[in-house]
């Protein structure tokens, strides 16, 4: 907050620390971090209350997979460990709160967790112009959030406005150490347009 930002999203996701607390799969904790749904949650409501307490709830978010897998970090229910998460953070008013889809979506897999939730719900995950503007309409969530495409057109949402063509992301160079290779060195739209 010091240095300017605006708030903090508490990335809870993809098999890194707080996410290898959630899931079932590797949490073998005895404590009281471990074994129940309850238990596996209690880390990232914790910390969730931890930064809330520091900085103000609404300027908290957090940022969950419960379907995803990510260096074998899933979870044997990931629609309960969804729901139980998002009605566990109703009582701290947090800002937001990110949900990423399935890799494999399903009509409804979002759906229960984003309708029990009473904050600003985000989803993510594989979205397009269109099915992102679909979501929304149909309530299936407040906003989309975009990383892949994003990282490919640094003006996407002029391109969605337009409705214009997108650059194709190079899986290759993500997670690179060179700071501009797949960075700076997607192009913008023409000038002209």
């Amino acid at each position: 907050m010091e240095a300017g930002f605006d708030g903090v999203e508490i990335h809870g996701a993809h098999g890194y620390l707080i996410d290898q607390f959630l899931k079932d799969q590797v949490n073998d904790r005895t404590d009281q971090y471990g074994g129940s749904l309850e238990n596996r949650c209690r880390f990232a409501l914790e910390i969730v209350e931890a930064i809330s307490n520091e900085i103000g709830a609404d300027r908290v978010g957090i940022r969950l997979s419960p379907f995803a897998n990510y260096g074998e970090c899933g979870d044997s229910n990931p629609e309960a460990l969804g729901l139980y998460m998002a009605e566990s953070l109703n009582k701290y008013g947090i800002a937001y709160c990110h949900m990423v889809e399935p890799r494999m979506k399903t009509v409804a897999s979002l759906l229960p967790m984003r309708q029990a939730f009473k904050g600003t719900f985000v989803a993510a995950g594989g979205f397009g112009r269109e099915d992102g503007n679909k979501a929304v309409e149909e309530d299936r969530a407040d906003l989309v959030a975009y990383g892949r495409l994003f990282l490919a057109n640094p003006d996407l949402p002029r391109r969605f406005e337009l409705n214009a063509p997108l650059n194709k992301y190079n899986r290759d160079t993500f997670y690179i150490s060179d700071p501009v290779i797949g960075y700076t060195d997607y192009p913008f739209l023409d000038s002209h347009h």
